[in-house]
């Protein structure tokens, strides 16, 4: 993981989560694999949890609060979404991975 890259991830993220918008966060985990395609899968999940716990320590309301559980929630999903592609042999997944995973087996992230 090139510490850059994880870093534009993350800020990705948290500026996501910094706007409380629910629908907006539910299609973070999209848009990171779609703007980091060739990334490690896992790095999304990373960026994500990292974001949330930045929130939580920088603002304390009900909706930031809201929005960081919704985002440790979704990168506990896509972490599952990654075991299930490396189980199938793509070792490490990326985000392009991650994309045809949707597409072809769960929906889930396409949808939201």
């Amino acid at each position: 993981m090139r510490q850059a890259t994880i870093d534009l991830m993350i800020e990705f993220a948290v500026a996501s989560l910094a706007t409380e918008d629910h629908r907006r966060i539910r299609k973070l985990v999209r848009e990171l694999a779609h703007v980091w395609p060739n990334e490690p899968a896992l790095s999304i999940a990373f960026a994500i949890t990292s974001a949330a716990s930045t929130i939580e320590d920088m603002v304390d309301t009900p909706d930031s609060t809201k929005s960081a559980q919704l985002a440790f929630r979704l990168a506990a999903l896509v972490a599952a979404d990654i075991y299930a592609v490396q189980e199938m042999g793509q070792v490490p997944a990326k985000g392009q991975d991650l994309m045809h995973f949707w597409r072809r087996v769960d929906p889930y992230f396409l949808d939201v």
